[in-house]
Formats: structure tokens, C-alpha cells, sequence
């Protein structure tokens, strides 16, 4: 019996448990959906890489657009498919349009089959004694892994691929002059794991490090499942290293996050301790518009965010960095920075990217203290101590003695601007606030 295989979030074949699923039902419809709720908010970088993963992807997927409720079921019929087998989705959206979907394929006959998710221990599954969900990472990345996983899906041989007429061309978005994506689909993600497993012993010391660029710059290819997790977590099973352990407890933090959006899944947009909304912030303006582009006068900073705008990735601590700068000393609501992150990342993740974003503005789970502000200068200067990222990322600044700390002659001769704000200064602000919202 014919079935589709809708891909959203897992553009591979090799660990696919729902391809298992369908390929058992007989002949499988490679579907994928270009959602307009999801490819109108996405940014160049967003779409650049999505498209390109699509294409490398080894099957003759079949892409269709428009409203999944109504493309998904007409494909099935198309085919004669009785079942549509996708990786369940827990996502406040994706959730939502699931739902919608499988009552209109039940209302002609059809099921749609969830196997498999996006994670190694699917939202939900892990919960605290009194079963609820955890609030703090250390205790759930216990659970989490007393809890285990299955080992990595076999791949099923001699898939009979069916086609569909009615289709669409992928997409070819125009990116932005000086963009460069990374490699896109499951080879590359191949690739870029047994590179970076040749290293992953130093990972440990060397992950706060964006001047060493030693981080497995995995984040895309998970979230666009061109990789599964579990996968990842077998070849670390492996591995007795400091790194590997480290590693791990990294991919616990994703799921870590996934459980709580899971759980509430209003803090994609609202706070989770509501108290941090009562807080005085500042109207975007002329500061978020520096922050954004990189003009903010504060070397580390500008040079995250310029190597956001040309890669669509930008280093852990330094996204760290640039989130406590925009919350903290520009006093903006958090959701400004989720989103500007959220167009131009290419592993933009809901969960993750939302709930870091909280973290850094202190009202999310395993909140670091509210008056522990990070200062920029510092930051850059103890974790690129020889200032190799910032030249990279702020040209400007090559020649310059002190690249954290640039002189007023240094930047009247160079053309970079003068700091937007007093970080001293604005530090007492934002704890000022905070007090009174205590």
C-alpha cells in the first residue's frame, strides 16, 4: 500500500525511524510542504539553507506549496497513500498544524503516523517525582539519561520512491552580497561530525574559544534533522573524553529546552517568570538598529553580529555576549534580539533560541543571577585573548593596538564608532531596575 513521508524537520534518510515506518507500508511519496506561516517570517539565511538542504537531500522529494492541511492530504490522495508517517513535531506551531492535519486526512479515511521526533527523548517523557516537568537542567540532564534512548534506525534498503504531478520548483532565494552559507544536507553533516569527532577531546577547553573556531558547528544540521541525535549520542557512547562528556551535556541542553517549550509553550514569546515583564524597558530604536548591524562601538559585539549577517551562525559565548549587551545594557525586552536571531540564524531554533534568550534576560529557567552582567570588554578580551576574531569580524580594527578597547584616536582614524552607551553606567541601570521588580 502506497504511503507519503512528509519531511519537515528531518531532511536525511540514514536514522529515520517514520521512513522505516512508511517504506514498510510499500511504495513512499517523499513530500515536503513549503508552509507560507513558516517561509514568510523566515529570513535570507533561513531560506538560502533550507532550499539547499532539500535539494541534497537523496530522494525525489516532492515539494508542494501552500497550506499543509489542504497539500498534504491531497498528495496522499493523489498517490492512493492510507497513511501519512511523519516525525512527531512539539512545537506550539507544529503541534497545532498536526493536529489540523490528521483530522482532515481522518475525515477521508487516512492516518497520519507519528514515529520518531526531532530528539533522542521526546518533550514530555521525562518529568521530576511528582510528575512534573523539570525546571532546571541539572536534575532533568540526570533523568535524561537514566531515561536512555533507542539505538540509531537501520536504513531500509530499495525504497520504490513514487511521484507526484502537481508540484512546485524549489526555491532559489537571492541572498544577500557577502552571505556565505555552510554546507547544506545529510552528506555534509556527515562530514562535519567525523571532523569535528576527530577533535572532540579538546572541546572541553577550547569551546568558549571563537578566535580557535573549534566548536562542531553542528547546530544546523540538528536542527534541520540532517542528522539525528541519537546518532550523535552513539558515537559519543564511545568516547571517554572530557570533550565528549562536555558534548553531550550540550545536546541535554537542547532537549533540555524542547522539554520546556514543551511544557509552556507561551514562552516562545512570553516571559517565563512574568515578573521580568514588569521590568522598565527602553523602546527600540537607533540602539537596537546599531546592535543589529554591528555598530554598537563595542569590538566583541560587532563582530557577532557582522558574523551573523554573513554566515547565519555566530559563536556560543559570543551570542552569549551580544544578548546580555542588548537586555542589559541597552534595556530592551528580549524578544527584539529572539527575533533578529531568528531570521538570520540558520540553526535557528525555537526552543533553544528562545529560552537562551530568556536565560540571558533572567527570566527563564536556570536564570543566571540578574546582576551578573556580562562586560563586553572583558569578555572579549578573556575569551579572544589575541583579538583574531574581532580583526576578522570588525576589519576595521586590524591595525589596531588594543582591539577590545580601541582609543578615540584609534577609532576617529579608523571610521569605527564611538560605544553607543556607557557600560559602567548602564550596568547600575539594569540592576537598578531589577531592584525594583524584586
Amino acid at each position: 500500500m502506497p504511503s507519503v513521508l512528509w519531511f519537515r524537520r528531518d531532511l536525511r534518510l540514514d536514522d529515520n525511524p517514520a521512513l522505516v515506518e512508511a517504506a514498510a507500508d510499500g511504495p513512499v511519496l517523499p513530500l515536503f510542504v513549503l508552509d507560507p506561516a513558516l517561509w514568510r517570517p523566515a529570513g535570507p539565511a533561513r531560506r538560502g539553507y533550507l532550499t539547499a538542504s532539500l535539494r541534497a537531500l537523496d530522494a525525489p522529494v516532492a515539494v508542494v506549496e501552500g497550506d499543509p492541511v489542504r497539500r498534504v492530504v491531497d498528495a496522499a490522495r493523489a498517490v492512493g497513500a492510507s497513511r501519512v508517517h511523519v516525525a512527531a513535531d512539539f512545537g506550539p506551531y507544529g503541534a497545532r498544524r498536526d493536529a489540523a492535519v490528521e483530522q482532515a486526512l481522518a475525515e477521508h479515511g487516512l492516518e497520519l503516523v507519528r514515529t520518531g521526533s526531532p530528539y533522542a527523548v521526546s518533550p514530555g517523557r521525562v518529568a521530576n517525582g511528582s510528575g512534573r516537568p523539570y525546571r532546571v537542567y541539572t536534575p532533568f540532564s540526570r533523568a535524561w539519561a537514566e531515561h536512555g534512548w533507542r539505538a540509531p534506525a537501520e536504513t531500509p534498503d530499495g525504497v520504490d520512491w513514487l511521484a507526484l504531478d502537481d508540484t512546485t520548483e524549489i526555491p532559489d532565494p537571492d541572498l544577500p552580497d557577502g552571505l556565505a552559507l555552510p554546507a547544506a544536507g545529510e552528506a555534509a553533516a556527515r562530514r562535519q561530525w567525523a571532523e569535528f569527532l576527530d577533535r572532540i577531546d579538546r572541546y572541553d577547553d577550547e569551546r568558549d574559544r571563537p578566535d580557535l573556531d573549534t566548536t562542531s558547528r553542528m547546530s544546523v544540521h540538528l536542527r534541520w534533522g540532517e542528522i539525528h541525535p541519537r546518532t550523535m549520542l552513539a558515537d559519543l557512547a564511545r568516547r571517554r573524553s572530557a570533550g565528549a562528556a562536555a558534548y553531550r551535556k550540550e545536546l541535554a541542553w537542547r532537549e533540555f529546552f524542547a522539554d520546556v517549550l514543551f511544557a509552556r509553550p507561551a514562552t516562545a514569546r512570553e516571559y517565563l517568570r512574568p515578573e521580568y515583564a514588569r521590568m522598565r524597558y527602553d523602546e527600540p530604536g537607533a540602539a537596537l538598529t546599531a546592535w543589529q548591524e554591528g555598530r554598537t562601538g563595542f569590538p566583541i559585539v560587532d563582530a557577532g553580529m557582522r558574523q551573523l549577517r554573513a554566515t547565519g551562525w555566530m559563536h556560543n559565548r559570543v551570542r552569549m555576549v551580544v544578548a546580555s549587551f542588548l537586555v542589559k545594557d541597552l534595556h530592551l525586552e528580549w524578544q527584539h534580539g529572539a527575533r533578529h536571531f531568528m531570521r538570520w540564524l540558520v540553526d535557528g531554533d525555537l526552543a533553544s533560541n528562545q529560552q537562551n534568550w530568556q536565560w540571558a534576560a533572567g527570566s527563564g529557567v536556570d536564570a543566571a543571577p540578574y546582576f551578573r552582567v556580562f562586560n563586553p570588554t572583558s569578555q572579549g578580551r578573556k575569551f579572544d585573548p589575541r583579538g583574531e576574531y574581532l580583526r576578522r569580524w570588525v576589519p576595521e580594527l586590524t591595525e589596531v593596538g588594543d582591539p577590545h578597547d580601541p582609543s578615540p584616536e584609534d577609532r576617529l582614524a579608523t571610521g569605527y564608532p564611538e560605544p553607543v552607551v556607557d557600560h559602567a553606567a548602564e550596568r547600575r541601570e539594569a540592576l537598578d531596575r531589577w531592584e525594583e521588580i524584586r
